[in-house]
């Protein structure tokens, strides 16, 4: 069996979430901030990355990281390229750790127009797909954003959505498409419907071996995206928590059957700089328990 289709394997057969560990520019010094080391720590952007490669070493290193309930994780493209104990692509995947390597590929936010955010342009996106099936990663990720409940907007957010997808499905690799409902949305169970039926019309678009994978905000209506779970096309639905506490994203998570985490924050929460390695690897270990608990629903 290939490592791709050993990895496949495991996304179909194996209990578990997928850790977000991808933040990036606009969202490292936040994820920072949370984990207990300020803006007055790094003067440059290289600082900052190096700062935020120490944290996510760190969780990716403790004992309480494994495949056992992870089964994969979301890299910034930094992390790919960097070392983790003298190992590169990062120790996460194969024997060591077992959990299937997914990397980011979006470069942001485009402006908000009817009511959505798309993604910027993604130049060299061939060239990275291809360096990444070269490092034995499985597959990307790439967020836009729904802030309200425009037809117009989210089709168009959809459309683009599968657009890339498929081109990373024809690079060997497995999208996670991820429009993101914004939480704070003031009509956001409307939205949900909205995207509910853009997402249906492009799944049964692909080609009978076209596998993707959704990742969606926790839905006001249990069990929303049950017909996205059932579909041929669609490997796995996952949860982001959005901005919900973990405990808020795991209760909401918990009522959604068979969709699973793919948590950020809410997996990062507790954790701090400060922290020795029992007090560390002991909260993270709980965390990861938690959502691990609330995704087998």
């Amino acid at each position: 069996m290939s490592q791709f289709d050993a990895q496949l394997e495991k996304f179909r057969t194996a209990d578990g979430f997928i850790a977000a560990l991808d933040q990036s520019g606009g969202s490292t010094p936040k994820a920072l901030r949370l984990y207990g080391i300020g803006e007055d720590a790094w003067s440059t952007s290289d600082e900052m990355f190096g700062l935020v490669h120490e944290m996510r070493s760190r969780i990716i290193t403790s004992p309480a990281f494994n495949g056992d309930r992870i089964l994969a994780a979301i890299l910034f493209e930094d992390t790919m390229d960097r070392d983790i104990e003298g190992s590169r692509p990062p120790i996460i995947s194969g024997d060591v750790k077992n959990v299937v390597p997914i990397l980011k590929v979006d470069k942001g936010l485009a402006e908000e127009v009817d009511g959505s955010q798309l993604m910027k342009p993604i130049p060299g996106l061939d060239q990275l797909l291809a360096k990444a099936k070269s490092k034995g990663i499985f597959g990307t990720k790439m967020r836009s954003v729904i802030k309200s409940a425009n037809e117009t907007g989210i089709a168009a957010n959809v459309d683009q959505q599968f657009e890339i997808g498929r081109r990373i499905v024809a690079a060997g690799l497995v999208p996670i498409i991820e429009p993101e409902v914004d939480i704070n949305a003031p009509d956001k169970a409307e939205a949900e419907a909205l995207l509910l039926n853009k997402i249906m019309a492009q799944l049964d678009a692909l080609d009978d071996d076209d596998q993707v994978m959704l990742k969606l905000t926790l839905p006001e209506q249990d069990n929303l995206y049950a017909d996205c779970i059932a579909h041929p096309n669609c490997l796995k639905v996952v949860a982001l928590s959005g901005g919900y506490s973990r405990d808020e994203a795991n209760a909401r998570l918990a009522r959604q059957h068979g969709m699973v985490a793919s948590f950020s924050r809410a997996l990062s929460e507790g954790l701090s700089a400060q922290q020795s390695d029992e007090e560390f690897n002991a909260t993270l270990d709980a965390s990861i328990q938690s959502i691990f608990e609330a995704s087998c629903t």
